[in-house]
């Protein structure tokens, strides 16, 4: 039996952080056997908001390359750049002219993002949820993994393959309906400047987060300034302790330790004695990633070799579902 399809993108704004590895893309990289799997750098998403010419290319490379050095294994996994295959944009303006207005502006996060950018919001903010309809219609995608900020995305991803194979492909569905993929819960990582809020890298605070690529200088400044509290003795699952308890989790995962041996560990330690044993995990945890990074970086046919590749393979899936869609909607085939 053929291998279910998974898809999976992630725009090249700002570095990834420990967030989004152990809540993320530990999970995938761990079950990515299991599935047929497509993991895109979503450039054409990062040009919804303001962003800077002069390293979106080089952001680019920066996921791809994170992608390989968390562990993807190119046997079961395609690495592929969304600009690089132009059936995104294409397939994007035909679900244009069928999608309903109102089902893009009563997206939750365009209200939030319009409300921030005022009159500079952008007619591609309003329509990106489109785009990533596209996205993940073009590859027939069986699952799609998402957090519970992109769950509405994905309803409207059904709706409009639910309305383009009602009103043009009666007889024989064109597109799959995806479903989400939901893991074992992932590592949900706070802040390190408010215990109560998901680690960001749209947070304006570099201080917030620890990223993939911190420097160990970066890593020691930013859990030494780390908010804490004033209590001596540090445990799990207190309300009254956010900061406390995400701490503690983010030296668990790291540690590879249980919990219950991390709560023993810990229980009388101070801050002054348990941030440095923090620093020195997170550190000797994210080497390995940061020095296969670094190979990856350094050898840059290979990773162009690798983006070829998943370009070739994406495109000519991408473009069998174009083809069909255009077939539906009744356009030539060109001679």
């Amino acid at each position: 039996m053929a291998k279910q399809r998974v898809l999976s993108l992630v725009q090249p704004t700002g570095n990834l952080h420990l967030g989004n590895y152990l809540g993320a893309i530990r999970n995938w990289v761990e079950g990515q056997s299991q599935y047929e799997n497509f993991f895109g750098v979503a450039d054409l998403h990062a040009i919804t908001v303001p962003h800077n010419p002069a390293t979106l290319a080089s952001d680019t490379y920066t996921i791809a390359a994170l992608y390989l050095a968390c562990g993807t294994d190119l046997e079961y996994t395609n690495i592929f750049v969304q600009s690089h295959v132009s059936a995104h944009s294409e397939l994007t303006w035909l679900f244009n002219c069928i999608t309903p207005l109102n089902w893009l502006e009563d997206m939750i996060q365009f209200k939030e993002k319009a409300l921030k950018q005022g009159e500079n919001v952008s007619a591609g903010l309003l329509d990106y949820p489109v785009l990533m309809a596209s996205d993940i219609l073009l590859y027939q995608a069986d699952k799609v993994p998402v957090g519970e900020d992109q769950k509405q995305h994905l309803e409207l991803t059904r709706d409009i393959a639910a309305r383009f194979n009602h009103q043009f492909a009666r007889k024989k569905p064109v597109l799959k309906l995806p479903e989400p993929l939901i893991r074992a819960e992932g590592a949900r990582v706070m802040s390190l400047t408010d215990g109560t809020r998901k680690m960001s890298k749209s947070d304006p605070s570099e201080m917030s987060r620890i990223n993939l690529l911190d420097s160990p200088d970066a890593i020691a400044k930013k859990i030494k300034r780390c908010k804490t509290d004033l209590v001596r003795g540090l445990t799990f699952d207190d309300s009254e302790r956010p900061e406390c308890h995400n701490l503690l989790t983010l030296y668990m995962l790291l540690s590879g330790k249980k919990k219950e041996e991390v709560a023993t560990e810990c229980q009388d330690m101070g801050w002054g004695q348990f941030k440095p044993l923090l620093t020195e995990t997170a550190i000797a945890s994210l080497k390995p990633i940061q020095e296969k990074y670094q190979a990856v970086m350094d050898d840059k046919g290979y990773l162009e070799s690798v983006l070829r590749d998943g370009r070739e393979k994406a495109e000519a899936i991408a473009n069998d579902t174009l083809a069909k869609v255009k077939a539906a909607l009744g356009y030539s085939v060109p001679l």
